[in-house]
């Protein structure tokens, strides 16, 4: 069967298929595209997010991270769509967190994004309706904490990027340990399942990973 990852970085992502591949069966084809693929990173400065953006961060090729304005990229995005449902995808997977407009589309087949499926069980999970968001980029915390409004009665966002140093992914648990809040939601599909496990021993708090939560669902859709 195959089927299709868009990433709104550089493809294949790499970091994320080490964890979510071992969830599906052998049998399974990946097609992977990204929304930055074959641009430099002096063509993506250009793509800079202005004060009413809607900002996002992804990983590049070589492994570092870019912070980048969604509307530049979404007619790239739509174009990839496109090519791999002509290309017999049965399904794509969104491998990003972040909200996106309805005009990326399909014609067929069934398009998953993260989000849809964090806004609807993240709710579920929490019996205080009070969650810790982790988030790449400071730039991204206030839009982070206004969408989870929508869905929890409190939210408070912490940046601490999955792309940067271990170290400060650590001090962000610290930081997070004592907060009032039961549930942490790693808002980012690159956050690793390493990075999960940790954030859960350093806090006690129940931690939600959304690459192995897609991974999962995408799984049962597929019946693979």
């Amino acid at each position: 069967m195959k089927i299709g990852a868009i990433t709104i970085g550089q493809a294949p992502r790499v970091d994320v298929t080490a964890d979510i591949l071992r969830i599906f069966d052998d049998s399974l084809e990946l097609v992977q595209a990204g929304g930055l693929d074959g641009l430099t990173r002096e063509e993506i400065a250009e793509f800079a997010p202005g004060k009413d953006d809607y900002v996002l961060v992804s990983r590049l090729q070589d492994g570092s991270s870019v912070t980048f304005a969604e509307r530049y990229i979404l007619p790239r995005l739509q174009d990839a769509i496109t090519r791999m449902e002509e290309e017999g995808c049965s399904l794509i997977m969104m491998f990003c967190t972040g909200s996106f407009p309805e005009t990326l589309s399909t014609k067929k087949i069934p398009m998953i994004y993260p989000c849809e499926l964090l806004n609807r069980l993240v709710p579920l999970m929490t019996k205080k309706s009070s969650i810790i968001c982790m988030t790449p980029s400071p730039l991204q915390t206030e839009q982070c904490e206004n969408k989870w409004r929508n869905y929890v009665k409190e939210v408070k966002a912490i940046a601490a990027s999955p792309y940067g140093e271990w170290d400060a992914l650590e001090q962000a648990a610290e930081e997070v340990k004592h907060m009032d809040a039961d549930l942490i939601v790693l808002d980012c599909i690159g956050y690793t399942q390493k990075m999960k496990e940790m954030f859960a021993e350093k806090t006690g708090k129940k931690v939600v990973l959304p690459r192995t939560l897609l991974a999962r669902v995408v799984s049962e859709l597929t019946d693979i």
